[in-house]
C-alpha cells in the first residue's frame, strides 16, 4: 500500500510540473513575487519571534503590507491569465495599472497604520 501511495505522489508532481511548465513566464514572474512577499511576511513573524514585538504596529504594519501586497499580486495574476475567460476583455495594462494604484492605497493605509 505504500508503494502505491508513493507512485501517486510521484505522479502528481510529475502532473504539476508539466502543467507548470506550460505557464507564460509573465505568469511564472507574478508567483516568484507572492512567494517572496508571503515569505517576507514569514521572516517578519520569525523575528517577532524570536526578539519581540515591541512596536507591534510596526510589526503588524510590515506583516499587512507583505500579505496584503501577495493578495493584490494574486488578483494580478488571475486578471492577465489568458485562460480566464471572466477577464477576457481587460488589457493587461489596465490589470497593472488597477495593481499600481491599489498598491499605492494600500500603502498609504499601512503608513497611516504606523503613526
Amino acid at each position: 500500500m505504500a508503494k502505491s501511495t508513493k507512485d501517486d505522489a510521484q505522479a502528481l508532481f510529475h502532473s504539476l510540473r508539466s502543467s507548470y511548465s506550460a505557464t507564460p513566464t509573465n505568469l511564472k514572474i507574478i508567483d516568484l513575487y507572492v512567494l517572496f512577499a508571503l515569505s517576507t511576511a514569514l521572516i517578519q513573524v520569525g523575528y517577532m519571534a524570536i526578539v519581540g514585538s515591541f512596536p507591534f504596529n510596526s510589526f503588524l504594519s510590515g506583516v499587512l503590507s507583505c500579505v496584503g501586497t501577495a493578495v493584490l499580486a494574486i488578483c494580478l495574476r488571475i486578471q492577465v491569465n489568458k485562460e480566464n475567460k471572466e477577464f477576457k476583455d481587460l488589457p493587461p495594462e489596465r490589470a497593472f495599472a488597477d495593481f499600481i494604484l491599489s498598491n499605492l492605497v494600500l500603502h498609504l493605509v499601512i503608513m497611516n497604520f504606523l503613526g
